[in-house]
């Protein structure tokens, strides 16, 4: 408490600049007098009163020893014929964090008379009595008692005194606000979590079968190369491109395993970072909440496009073509394969032809973020099918893939980048310059994940029973819609076309109301939402 006082009080006077360094003047009562010197005595350093307005930092006169030199003023209990020889104009002193430890814990046994008289007390021990020794004699010696004395004490605070509280993050803070609340009618409409009817985090069955089946091998948990699992690199790609697809015959896909979408869309920000410099990145208006931190992150200036249009709750087709036609010829495009988070809003597809025409015109590089493939639509093929396309013309593309909703396994991280290139050569380059990245970012990638996708994937079996799941989940979330449709629809009198809801796909939807009408659901039915005006 003392320090931070003393602290306080040196910012407001604005008298030492960083690092900080706070002086304090502790009094301590009870001084034995000279006739004590020979007893067993010994005093507390107790630390009673502060009193910062004794000294004054003067940093025109550095101590031989570098330390700030400061003027004492000593109290009025000190005799008159004591001052000019006990109180220089001018003490140096180290500063010590150890001393206000020392001074603050010291018991009534921490200081022998005899020590503090003598001049056997060191500092930073718990004694003073070296505070107030000079070489030719203490005149403290031949004084009398006036009950107090004086010690100058400092401590140096915090070097992390400027780092400022971050605010909440404007997704996962809904959730920490969700299980804060003890209501049992709760909702969290915020992360994009499956759930069961139960409000329950859902584990697919395909993925306990794939985890006995890892515990029957007994794999290890041996370090990964840093690209990752091979197994589940060929997986993921031969399911995002299709294992018939020529970028894959012909190894024009540089992939390696990523830390879940997040972590893969971030290797390839720090790719473009070092390889395109000053190229920017377009992206969509809105978009997923990360998406903005990782390129400020990475020093990748990015813009944003038009795609939500609030008039029709659809996609503003129009905006989106001009936007990328304007952009800076060799511009990123990022991308979303499907199930656009948060609109719900995806291409047709006669626009993503369009969308690829444009984006070709330009020389720009397509850059997909694929976090639903399969969970969308219940089919893989259907939802990969806008990065195929563009593959399929010859494109050099980006694509950063998650499995986090469609096989559940959100605390898993695994996921995968993926840079289609012109020819098995520069695919292999490219490759070892994301290794490059991955080796200090993280070194290597998690275990478990890979292997539960690499053994659901390469077992006909499991495979089956997977997209089997799928087909479930994405089935009922469309129910959801189809039954959020007929609600509305049969409770709402204004006429209001509620038809959007069920064009839309996937996890999210934009609902069309405003701020304050998504603020009033919020207040009266506990709705924890996304912190956005029409969603």
């Amino acid at each position: 408490w003392l320090a931070q006082q003393a602290t306080h009080h040196r910012l407001r006077t604005n008298r030492l600049s960083p690092p900080f360094h706070s002086s304090l003047l502790l009094y301590s009562s009870h001084l034995p007098t000279q006739a004590a010197e020979n007893s067993s005595s010994s005093i507390a350093i107790s630390p009673i009163t502060v009193e910062s307005r004794h000294f004054s930092p003067s940093h025109s006169q550095p101590s031989s020893k570098g330390f700030p030199r400061y003027q004492l003023q000593p109290p009025s209990c000190i005799p008159s014929s004591v001052k000019s020889d006990f109180f220089p104009s001018s003490l140096c002193f180290q500063m010590a964090s150890s001393v206000i430890s020392a001074a603050a814990s010291a018991s009534p046994s921490a200081c022998p008379v005899t020590d503090l008289l003598k001049g056997k007390a060191k500092l930073g021990s718990g004694n003073v009595g070296s505070l107030f020794i000079k070489d030719k004699g203490n005149p403290f010696l031949n004084s009398k008692s006036c009950g107090r004395i004086t010690m100058a004490v400092a401590v140096n605070v915090s070097r992390f005194e400027a780092i400022t509280m971050a605010p909440p993050d404007p997704i996962l803070g809904v959730s920490e606000a969700f299980k804060a609340d003890n209501d049992e009618k709760k909702l969290n409409l915020g992360v994009g979590a499956y759930r069961t009817e139960e409000l329950q985090p859902y584990v697919l069955d395909v993925v306990k079968k794939a985890e006995n089946l890892m515990l029957e091998r007994g794999e290890n948990k041996e370090y990964l190369p840093i690209e990752g699992l091979a197994a589940f690199n060929k997986a993921t790609a031969e399911l995002l491109f299709g294992a018939d697809s020529p970028v894959i015959s012909e190894q024009r896909v540089a992939t390696i395993q990523g830390l879940s979408g997040t972590g893969s869309l971030r290797l390839a920000a720090v790719l473009i970072e070092r390889y395109f410099p000053g190229a920017k990145v377009l992206i969509s208006s809105p978009t997923w909440g990360n998406h903005k931190n990782i390129f400020n992150d990475a020093r990748v200036p990015w813009s944003e496009y038009r795609y939500y249009d609030p008039k029709t709750v659809g996609l503003d087709f129009e905006g989106m073509i001009e936007d990328i036609k304007a952009a800076p010829e060799g511009s990123f495009v990022l991308l979303h394969g499907c199930a656009h988070n948060p609109t719900g809003i995806d291409p047709t597809p006669e626009q993503w032809e369009k969308i690829a025409d444009v984006i070709q015109e330009k020389n720009h590089i397509p850059f997909f973020d694929v976090a639903y493939q399969g969970f969308a639509s219940g089919s893989l093929d259907q939802d990969a099918a806008s990065v195929r396309l563009f593959a399929a013309r010859g494109m050099e593309i980006f694509v950063a893939q998650s499995y986090s909703k469609n096989l559940g396994l959100y605390s898993e991280r695994i996921g995968a980048i993926n840079v289609v290139c012109s020819s098995s050569d520069t695919a292999a380059r490219v490759k070892s310059q994301l290794k490059r990245i991955a080796r200090p970012m993280y070194s290597n990638p998690p275990i478990h994940g890979a292997r539960i996708v690499a053994n659901v994937v390469g077992d006909p079996a499991l495979f089956g029973e997977w997209k089997a799941e799928m087909e479930m989940m994405a089935g009922r979330i469309k129910g959801v819609r189809q039954k959020l449709y007929d609600s509305l629809t049969s409770k709402d009198k204004s006429g209001k076309d509620w038809s959007f809801i069920l064009k839309q796909i996937g996890m999210f939807s934009f609902t069309g109301l405003n701020k304050n009408q998504v603020t009033n659901q919020s207040a009266t039915l506990i709705l924890y939402h996304k912190s956005m005006n029409s969603q």
